[in-house]
Order: structure tokens, then sequence, then C-alpha cells
């Protein structure tokens, strides 16, 4: 019987709404309590809170490729810096590797490795140096830790570049390096924050390969991700998340068969679309249709078949069609039908 890696039991992170000024932009990310939505000139509404993550309740397998899928704000990297001691949580329990993370944060630290959204490293020391001087904060002997980081390093495909300096790597090298780093202790789980943001697609697909490989050899890993294709890849499990909510948490594969029937399909028109899916929800073919500002969303068997008809209910409701976006059965319409927006 396999043993839970990381156990959170309702999880939940608020923050004091930051000051703004008179014409300030929107609020930051995350789920805004009560008044919180409507500013008050020269300060914040008294009493406004930011709530980042809602009684999050999450179990990982020991040796489990795990994803939290969710997009930008959804609270994914507010349960990492939690789980990595970097974030205190407002309520709640969590549990990483037998440790709380509340009363125990040098033994959780001890048992992890965190690699970060964007890589890190120490630019006045070269790539072997990297390895070394971070794995003497766990009280690793030099001695080991070069051992170990040229190890690594080989394993990474970055023998040759041990003495380079760090300002001499691709994107992708840096953020292998990045995973020598947070392995240079054999930590038991690894964190990734969104790991391949910014990566052209040949260094995403080599990133993929190295993820593959360390879960292969038993490692328990946590990746936040709002690439549903890299979750499908990858993950064993995922959980999807949405303003500090958990919302599914399954297999891919039974996450995607519980996806909504037919394709959406997604119009963008020039002004609200209010009055214009009140028509569409009227075309034949049509399951279901909904306004969100300027777009028009609606759920059809088949989707391409009745755009024509779409753009017509649009025009007769003087709206002209900027855009369309069709979207079959995946995690990406299964968000969708839950959230009611998509996952970028």
């Amino acid at each position: 019987m396999s043993h839970d890696a990381i156990r959170t039991v309702a999880l939940r992170k608020v923050s004091p709404a930051p000051p703004s000024r008179r014409g300030a932009g929107r609020w930051g990310s995350g789920a805004r309590a009560g008044a919180a939505s409507e500013l008050a000139a020269g300060g914040a509404v008294p009493g406004a809170e930011i709530v980042a993550l809602v009684g999050l309740d999450l179990a990982v397998r020991e040796g489990e490729f795990f994803g939290l899928l969710g997009p930008n704000g959804a609270g994914k990297t507010t349960t990492i810096g939690i789980l990595t001691t970097r974030v205190r949580p407002t309520s709640g329990s969590a549990f990483v590797a037998g440790a709380d993370v509340r009363t125990q944060e040098v033994a959780v630290r001890r048992r992890i490795g965190v690699v970060p959204q964007r890589p890190n490293p120490d630019r006045g020391l070269d790539v072997l140096e990297n390895l070394v001087f971070h794995a003497a904060y766990f009280g690793i002997p030099r001695a080991v830790a070069a051992t170990r980081a040229r190890a690594l390093l080989e394993q990474f495909g970055l023998g040759g570049r041990a003495a380079s300096r760090v300002d001499e790597l691709s994107g992708g090298q840096q953020q292998r390096l990045m995973i020598a780093r947070a392995l240079i202790h054999e930590p038991r789980v690894v964190f990734l924050d969104e790991p391949t943001v910014g990566l052209d697609p040949q260094a995403r697909l080599a990133l993929w390969e190295i993820l593959r490989a360390l879960h292969a050899e038993g490692r328990t890993i946590v990746m936040t991700t709002h690439y549903m294709e890299e979750a499908d890849r990858l993950c064993d499990r995922v959980a999807i998340v949405d303003r500090g909510q958990l919302l599914a948490l399954d297999t891919t594969a039974a996450l995607k068969a519980r996806a909504p029937g037919g394709t959406i399909v997604e119009l963008e028109l020039d002004g609200d679309a209010a009055s214009a899916a009140v028509t569409a929800g009227t075309v034949a073919g049509v399951d279901g249709a909904e306004a969100r500002h300027d777009t028009l969303r609606v759920r059809a068997e088949r989707g391409g078949e009745v755009i024509p008809a779409l753009i017509h209910a649009a025009q007769e409701c003087g709206r002209q069609v900027r855009d369309i976006k069709l979207y079959p059965p995946s995690l990406e319409t299964l968000f969708i039908s839950l959230t009611g927006r998509k996952l970028d």
C-alpha cells in the first residue's frame, strides 16, 4: 500500500488587499472576498482581503508525478509556496514527506527540492560551483557534493559546461541546472513551479524527457502548469484548481472522460455578446450558449457545421465576428465547463 508524500487538509491562505490609488488598475490575481472588488478612493476597501486558497485538500502518493493545473492566479504557486515553507498558511494543515510545514520547516526543506518558475542561479559562480555551494547549505562535504554535482551535470547533458559561467547557458540549460541543484541533496519530493514557461518547443520537450527519467527513478514530483498537454503527457494524476479552489482531481484519462461531449465553439465579437447568445441558443445543433463580455461560447456535437449559423445570429444582433476558436473534448473543455474560462 502506497503512502502519502504530501497531504493537505482544509488549507487556506488569505492576505490583506493591497492599498490602491485612485484610478489604479485591476486587482492582482486571487479570489476576492466581500467588497474587495470595489476600490475605495485613496485605499483598499476596509476589511477587504484576497483569498488565494480556499480549504484545499490534497493527497499526493509516494513516487507519483502529480500536476496542479490551472490558469495564472489560480492558487498553484501559493500552494507550492506553502508546501515548500516559503508561504505561511492562514489555516489548515500540510505535511510533506511526513513533516509539518508549520512546525518542522527545517525538516521539510531537507526533504524537498525546489525548481523555481524562473532560473535563479548565482551568476557569480560557474555551473559546478552553483551545485557545490548549494549542497553546503545541507551540510554535504565539498568532496561528496562535487562528485554528486558532476554526475548530475552528466545526467542532464551539462557535463561539458561545469566550468562555464551561468550566463553562457541557454534558457533550457539553465533550467536543467536548476533541476540538478534541486537534486544535489537527494530530496524525497521535488517541486517544479511551471518549469517550462518561456522555453522554446525543443527545450520544453527535452525537459519533459528529463522529468520522465526522474519519475522513472521513483521520485515524487509535484509540478504546476497551465499547459494542458504538459499535464496530460507527464502526470499520473492532475488536480484542476481555479480561484483557490480544487475543482477536480483524477488521472488525465478520467478527467478527459468527464469533459462535456461535443466541441466548444467560441466567437469573439466586436461588443457585448449577451443578445447574440440568446439567438445562438435557438440554432439547430447547438447544445447551450453563453456570453462572457464580448465572447459567445456554444457547445455543439458538430462544431464546424454550426459556425455559419452562429455568425448569422451575431450579425442579426448587430455584432461582427472578430475571431473563431474550436475546442474538441479535452482537459481544456472540462476546465471551461467547470469555470467558464480558459486555462491561459
